[in-house]
């Protein structure tokens, strides 16, 4: 691994010759074309069926080179349009599909086979490898895809296309191909700039916010793809600490002192935000921690502890729901305490937040725990994390008591923690559906489940 600095401009070197010479065999390609059909901009579905048709590097370079330009300067309406045109036209032949799953029933066999998935794959999906090679090309494509992503709620019909451009993604992303870099301070003011803008976990008002977020007893790091070496895909931030982390408050609060990082025993993931909208369900996230727990192993190896200090952001929506469906693992006498958490300020009223604590956190651990659907947890972050090898180890009362803290999870935030030797074995048992949890919650998770076993309340465990 490289400084940031090294990393983005060998990868803009690399990038730069590149781009150099797909434009050289493209601007060869564009004067063939021109000789041949003249110099008219053609319609964006003719322009898709001849990028598809034609066999020459010169002619596939300029032909997909107009057709990311075509893109970018396209209004909204018209990038709507197109992306029905690619889900509809340009889907597979399914007569043709027919046809050769019947030929590979009749004499089943290799060359059947390598036919049948021929002519199964969509022909957009080459349309998107041949645009892939203009330069910019890549970038389009992940742009096209967070337009398509933001389209789908409005027409299902787009499904099929988020399919096939979601695979293709997932092996152009593959982290084999990705360079993880240190941000620090000393990292180009533009790359600096962009990450306050990605975060999206615990916002940064300026850039002196940041600077403290990357002193020395802070980390951060990024994936970075060869073909976008000035884009960050992903990025976490770390707190080189003294013990577990149990509230966000000091972790990011600019004016905390800067401690000795030769002193900490833990490193805590408290922030990873996504920065391509495009790269939605393209798994970055568990590649990087484990990356990053490597790395920093290696730099201080005193440190022994990895763990998250992690948002609960679907539990206050979820209890309101329970209570509503009168379904929620609580007695009556709770179900008036908790009403008053519609109360402004009731975080801080000692007596009442101290009654709150055991429910809250215990309806928490059962939330994290049993709350499922399709036997995975319905929390997002649980869902990672726990799926990524982690285990569930704390749950830290008024951890959070931002605005946003108390409305997602009555300030209640969660440590997972990273033991590097169990991450494989943890991951396995998630994948055979069990959550793996410290002690500390099984007792949060059991004074629930009592309670639900000595009255009629019905538990709800989706999936």
């Amino acid at each position: 691994m490289a400084g940031t600095s090294v990393v983005v401009e060998a990868a803009r070197a690399r990038a730069g010759r590149l781009d150099q010479l797909w434009a050289s065999i493209a601007d060869a390609g564009r004067d063939l074309l021109r000789r041949r059909l003249g110099p008219r901009r053609r319609a964006v579905e003719p322009l898709c069926r001849e990028l598809l048709s034609v066999r020459g590097e010169a002619s596939t370079l300029a032909l997909a080179r107009e057709l990311v330009e075509t893109w970018r300067t396209m209004p909204a309406a018209e990038r709507a349009a197109f992306l029905r045109i690619l889900a509809v036209e340009f889907g597979p032949d399914l007569e043709a599909v027919r046809r050769a799953a019947e030929a590979f029933v009749r004499d089943p066999g290799l060359a059947a086979l390598a036919e049948l998935r021929r002519v199964g794959e969509a022909p957009r999906v080459e349309l998107f490898r041949r645009m892939n090679t203009a330069p910019g090309g890549t970038r389009a494509i992940v742009e096209l895809r967070a337009e398509l992503l933001r389209a789908l709620g409005e027409d299902p019909a787009l499904s099929e296309l988020d399919r096939d451009l979601h695979a293709l993604l997932v092996s152009w992303f593959n982290p084999g191909f990705l360079t993880l870099a240190r941000i620090d301070w000393n990292s180009p003011a533009a790359l600096l700039e962009k990450l306050k803008g990605y975060e999206k976990v615990h916002r940064l008002d300026s850039l002196e916010a940041f600077k403290r977020r990357l002193a020395a007893d802070r980390r951060c790091f990024a994936f970075f793809h060869p073909v976008l070496p000035e884009e960050p895909l992903i990025f976490v931030q770390v707190a080189l600490t003294t013990g577990l982390a149990e509230r966000i408050g000091p972790l990011i609060d600019p004016a905390e002192p800067i401690a000795a990082p030769a002193e900490a025993d833990s490193a805590i993931f408290y922030s990873i935000s996504n920065c391509q909208d495009g790269l939605r369900g393209v798994t970055l996230g568990n590649f990087l921690i484990k990356l990053v727990v490597a790395t920093i192993q290696a730099e201080l190896p005193r440190i022994g502890r990895f763990a998250t200090l992690s948002p609960v952001p679907g539990f206050a929506r979820w209890l309101a729901a329970e209570l509503a469906a009168g379904t929620a693992p609580v007695s009556e006498e709770e179900r008036a305490l908790l009403a008053r958490l519609a109360e402004p300020g009731w975080h801080e009223e000692g007596e009442l937040a101290d009654a709150l604590r055991p429910v809250l956190t215990g309806l928490c651990a059962w939330y994290l725990l049993r709350a499922r659907r399709n036997g995975r947890p319905i929390d997002p972050v649980a869902r990672f994390h726990l799926g990524n090898g982690a285990r569930l180890e704390r749950i830290n009362w008024l951890a959070d008591t931002s605005p946003k803290g108390l409305a997602e999870s009555h300030g209640l935030m969660v440590n997972y923690a990273y033991d590097p030797a169990r991450i494989e074995q943890n991951h396995e048992l998630f994948v055979e559906g069990e959550l793996v949890h410290a002690r500390a919650v099984e007792k949060l998770l059991a004074g629930r489940e009592r309670l639900v076993e000595r009255t009629t309340l019905p538990a709800r465990v989706e999936g």
